[in-house]
C-alpha cells in the first residue's frame, strides 16, 4: 500500500508574503531570485514536513492509493479529509484494467479518516494478484490560504519563542532570526 501524489500542489503562499513574514527587503534582482529560491525551497520542506506530521494534505493536488487487493471492508484513505474520489481502477482476474462504477461506493468523510465504503447490497470486485492491483485516485481537501498563512505565522512564533524547538534540542541556534 502506498500513497503518490499524481498532481503536486503549486506554491501555497507567495514568495511576496514569505519575504514579509521573514522581513526580507529587496537588495538586487539576482540576490533577490537567490533569496527566493531559498524561499520557495524553504517553504517546500515546510510543507512536505506538515503534511508528514499531520497526515493532511496541504494544497489542491490529486493522490493516488495503490493496494495489492479490495480490502474486506472500507478502503481508508491516508492523508484527509477528502473532497472528491476522482475513480477507482483495478486489474480484473483477466488482466484487464476496470474502472468501478461509482454508484457502487460512497465516501465517508465524516470520521477521522475519510473511506470509501461500498452502497448496501455491492461488493468489491476480484482482482488479479499483482501488486497494485487497486488503484484509488482522490482530491484532498485543501486548506484554506488565509488558515495556512495564519498556522504560518503561529508556528514561527512558537519556534521563535522556544515553545517549538527543532530536533527536540531547545538551543539558541535553533531560533528564528528577526
Amino acid at each position: 500500500m502506498g500513497v503518490k501524489v499524481i498532481t503536486p500542489a503549486t506554491q501555497q503562499i507567495p514568495t511576496a508574503d514569505l519575504r514579509a513574514h521573514c522581513r526580507i527587503d529587496p537588495v538586487e534582482p539576482t540576490t533577490d531570485a537567490v533569496v527566493d529560491a531559498q524561499l520557495a525551497g524553504f517553504l517546500a520542506a515546510a510543507v512536505g514536513y506538515a503534511e508528514h506530521y499531520t497526515q493532511r494534505s496541504i494544497g489542491s493536488q490529486t493522490l493516488e492509493l495503490a493496494l495489492d487487493a479490495f480490502p474486506a471492508g472500507a478502503i481508508e484513505l491516508e492523508r484527509g479529509p477528502v473532497t472528491a474520489i476522482t475513480s477507482i481502477k483495478y486489474i480484473d482476474t483477466s488482466g484487464v484494467e476496470q474502472t468501478l462504477s461509482n454508484t457502487l461506493y460512497t465516501l465517508d468523510d465524516y470520521g477521522l479518516v475519510p473511506s470509501v465504503r461500498l452502497v448496501a447490497g455491492a461488493s468489491w470486485p476480484s482482482t488479479q494478484v499483482v501488486a497494485n492491483a487497486v488503484k484509488v485516485r482522490r482530491v484532498p481537501r485543501q486548506l484554506l490560504r488565509a488558515s495556512l498563512v495564519s498556522h504560518m505565522h503561529s508556528a514561527s512564533a512558537q519556534h521563535r519563542d522556544g515553545r517549538w524547538p527543532c530536533h527536540d534540542q531547545p538551543t539558541p541556534s535553533c531560533h528564528v532570526a528577526h
